[in-house]
């Protein structure tokens, strides 16, 4: 995987609702009314996950991790996270690098008692960038090493994304396929900008630059979504040794008609039945259920995070 810089994000498509600005005092007390909310809906999650070596590279890179804390106070206030990172890098950095930038995020992330999520998520991937930055610096076979990261935080009924790279996440809903996140890759940028088709996407020797990693700048932007999730979603985080190999409606096929360990299994099977040319690891999350508490019906609990009628990705761009 190759990187190339750049700075500014380009986010587009008619699905997608920028927030409204709002003073940090009136932030902090929204965030503080949905953790009390959360504490009375509960999402019932089955998850796995399956990582490999594809067919054709030496080592694998890919790694996956995810936390689920059973502390109630814990739940409602940072939720369920789940993710994947794909590393870059010679003399088996990118494998380092993208179990450091797992482990640091998770472990900054929780340690941040702040019920902000997307604040505690850009501030963890912040810190673990930097922690991968300053250490391709010091050592010399490091150099150069970085990783993507997509990852979930499931709180009560909402799910938050944050992205850097081209790892990917979809939400499949019926038969209904969507990706969330956004590729920061170079093709993708061609893509979004109408100067390249997607089946000359599929084919360009490019498409395994990326125009964002954890480790390359000093300084990283994440995208963070969030999306309302529904009883019967499925979340599907995936590096892009499955998304290069399979189209959407092949994952939602195979995701569809199994169980999460078996669809996991399955996705992977069929990823190198098709070449297998770089590493490959998919996690399945599914939402069985969502058990809200009488509380959660009351119109003070429910309503302090009123839902649009028609359910819209929200971006929240960059936040420190």
């Amino acid at each position: 995987m190759n990187q190339e810089n750049e700075t500014t994000p380009v986010v587009t498509g008619d699905d997608i609702e920028t927030t409204a600005e709002l003073q940090p005092s009136e932030l902090s007390q929204e965030w503080e009314k949905l953790a009390t909310r959360a504490k009375h809906i509960h999402p019932v999650i089955k998850m796995a996950a399956r990582t490999d070596l594809g067919c054709v590279r030496e080592n694998n890179e890919d790694k996956f991790d995810f936390f689920e804390p059973e502390d109630p106070d814990i739940l409602a206030n940072k939720g369920l996270f789940y993710a994947v990172a794909d590393g870059m890098g010679g003399h088996a950095a990118g494998q380092i690098a993208s179990e450091m930038a797992l482990k640091r995020v998770i472990k900054v992330y929780y340690e941040d008692s702040s019920p902000d999520v997307v604040g505690s998520l850009t501030r963890a991937v912040f810190d673990a960038n930097k922690l991968i930055y300053d250490a391709a610096q010091m050592i010399v076979e490091r150099s150069g090493m970085g990783t993507t990261l997509t990852a979930v935080v499931i709180r009560a009924d909402t799910a938050y994304f944050v992205q850097v790279g081209d790892s990917r996440a979809y939400l499949i809903r019926g038969r209904d396929i969507r990706q969330i996140t956004e590729d920061h890759s170079w093709i993708a940028e061609q893509v979004r900008r109408g100067v390249m088709t997607e089946e000359e996407a599929r084919l360009s020797p490019f498409r395994n630059v990326i125009t964002r990693s954890l480790g390359n700048l000093p300084v990283v932007e994440p995208d963070v979504f969030a999306e309302e999730i529904q009883p019967g979603d499925t979340i599907v985080l995936c590096s892009d040794g499955l998304s290069g190999s399979l189209s959407e409606t092949d994952i939602r096929d195979i995701v569809a008609g199994n169980a999460p360990s078996q669809a996991a299994m399955d996705l992977i099977d069929a990823a190198n039945e098709r070449g297998g040319n770089d590493n490959i690891t998919a996690m399945i999350v599914v939402i069985k259920d969502i058990v809200k508490d009488e509380a959660a019906e009351s119109e003070e609990i429910y309503d302090t995070d009123p839902k649009p009628d028609t359910p819209k990705k929200r971006f929240f761009g960059f936040f420190r």
